[in-house]
């Protein structure tokens, strides 16, 4: 159906908010493109950003998982492109790396996902196209809304899942709380 479709308005915040992105450059001009539309986006929200490149699709959730636990971002946006070959090796590409994104997510990082998975090099450059449906602006919109959403409830924690937050760890021979007996 036509003209159903619906865009959230933009994310607003009161404090600064810094996303990493992290793209796999295997289709240079398409990855540029959506480079280019996850960086307008931040921006048009008040945030920065950094950018970094790994080999391909598959090693963009490790690099994200590698800079939540070494720096200091607020949220990741993930691109590339993953156009369908002769072999089953599309199919590994684009559940893997989706997969490896959806469980950083579950984990709590804010995290949008603008890998295409694309039958073809038209399919791509649709998606990609600057002034269109921009799927790298999509989803720095998407991190961002997630960031907000996690601003809200609270703010950022370490402490999600099975790891503890720091003011939950208890070191052998002492306890968090006053002892009673």
């Amino acid at each position: 159906m036509a003209g159903t479709e619906y865009t959230l308005p933009r994310a607003e915040f009161d404090k600064p908010v810094k996303l990493l992105i992290v793209v796999a450059p295997f289709y240079r001009d398409i990855a540029d493109n959506l480079i280019d539309g996850a960086k307008a986006e931040i921006e048009a929200s008040g945030g920065t950003w950094d950018l970094i490149e790994v080999p391909g699709a598959l090693e963009v959730p490790t690099a994200i998982g590698i800079a939540e636990r070494l720096s200091n971002f607020d949220g990741y946006v993930a691109l590339g492109c993953v156009i369908r070959g002769e072999t089953t090796h599309y199919e590994t590409v684009c559940n893997d790396s989706s997969r490896g994104i959806t469980l950083l997510g579950l984990q709590g990082l804010c995290v949008g996902n603008g890998i295409l998975t694309v039958e073809n090099r038209a399919q791509a450059d649709v998606r990609a196209d600057p002034g269109a449906m921009n799927k790298g602006a999509g989803a720095a919109a998407a991190a961002l809304h997630l960031v907000a959403l996690t601003r809200k409830w609270g703010a950022s924690r370490k402490g999600v899942g099975f790891i503890p937050d720091a003011d939950e760890l208890k070191i052998a021979g002492t306890t968090k709380d006053t002892p009673t007996a």
